[in-house]
């Protein structure tokens, strides 16, 4: 018979997604369980993006406005951007398959580096368009490297600023030489889904950016520091004429009322956010130098989760956490990523942590 799906699909493995709390309650009898997999906010979304959410609900019956209007125009507001240079997504995940469907054929080229968002690879194996995954260097992007890949049918590039898994940032006069020199034809993306959790000096925003080339796209998420994952929220910001392509392909009714709600509600609760950065800044130095003691090799982070080395095999370790209650991420052969929790989350996690290495020895 022949085969149901093209070989890229066939390659594929469905995506993993952090073991649920309810999930690892069943199947281990545990009632207190901790879960730091899925880089969420352990603050939860803001009271009034939770109001706004109530408030829509009597308008249920009600298909969801498909431009999503008032969110793009309070998002156009915040970023002094305009409207249709915005367009949203049922979380950026979305966004950036989007980016796949819309503008690139099997004839075209991918580039991103490896590891970092493993949604670039799916969309572009699901669309069957050749890729080139470039290791990163020290865990960061290797701008130059990536530069290089470029070949005369490349079409994306995805830089993941700051990146996950590895937490780590490429700085301004790196990220600005390669907007300079990648070919004008190529669309670059920056995706920025932990912007708001970076601390360092010489990060760019990519709206900063937006001078140095036309084609550049940015993309952004209300699942992260505002806390809205399980909404599906996302945006991407570029030149109107990306967008507009893009619209034609996007599904309409894809961002729900609820999702569009509690996004413009959060955008007017700053203080949560800053309450929210505040916090990830202390608990992420407190986590790095705690296991650099248990003797773990830590990335630089910028975002609200550490990526570290745990010289044992990741899933042995993420099997015995979970025994204890912890829900970690492993994400290679020897490295797991670890989000960034609440001070009792993270003590929790430090003492499993802990008496597994003793009893380990």
């Amino acid at each position: 018979m022949a085969s149901l799906v093209t070989p890229e699909i066939e390659s594929l493995t469905p995506y993993e997604a952090g073991k649920p709390i309810e999930e690892v309650a069943r199947e281990l009898g545990l009632s207190d369980i901790i879960k730091l997999a899925s880089n969420e906010n352990p603050l939860g979304p803001s009271p009034k993006a939770m109001q706004a959410v109530r408030a829509a609900l009597s308008e249920g019956h009600r298909y969801p406005d498909a431009a999503a209007f008032r969110l793009r125009e309070r998002l156009g507001a915040f970023h002094g951007v305009e409207m249709d240079e915005l367009i949203q997504g049922n979380g950026s995940n979305e966004i950036l398959e989007l980016l796949i469907r819309t503008f690139t054929t099997r004839q075209d080229h991918v580039v991103f580096a490896d590891p970092a968002f493993v949604v670039y690879k799916l969309a572009s194996l699901a669309h069957g368009v050749p890729f080139t995954a470039v290791p990163t260097k020290d865990w960061t992007h290797d701008l130059l490297a990536m530069a290089a890949a470029v070949q005369p049918n490349t079409k994306l590039m995805f830089i993941a600023n700051p990146n996950n898994p590895t937490g780590t940032h490429v700085g301004r006069e790196q990220l600005s030489k390669l907007l300079k020199e990648v070919p004008p034809e190529v669309t670059v993306v920056l995706d920025e889904a932990y912007i708001q959790y970076v601390s360092a000096d010489d990060y760019a925003d990519g709206l900063t950016l937006r001078g140095l080339r036309e084609r550049l796209v940015l993309t952004r998420t209300f699942s992260k520091i505002y806390g809205l994952a399980s909404l599906r929220v996302g945006y991407a910001i570029g030149p109107k004429s990306l967008i507009n392509y893009m619209n034609r392909v996007r599904a309409p009714f894809n961002v729900g009322s609820l999702g569009q709600a509690a996004a413009v509600a959060a955008l007017e609760d700053q203080e949560h956010v800053e309450r929210s950065v505040r916090e990830n800044a202390q608990e992420r130095a407190r986590l790095h130098a705690a296991l650099g003691e248990l003797g773990f090799e830590t990335a630089p982070s910028q975002c609200n989760f550490v990526f570290c080395g745990v010289k044992r095999p990741a899933r042995e370790l993420f099997n015995a956490l979970l025994k204890r209650g912890v829900i970690i991420r492993p994400v290679g052969p020897e490295h797991v990523r670890i989000t960034v929790g609440t001070p009792r989350e993270n003590d929790r996690l430090l003492g499993a942590l802990k008496d597994e290495l003793g009893g380990s020895r």
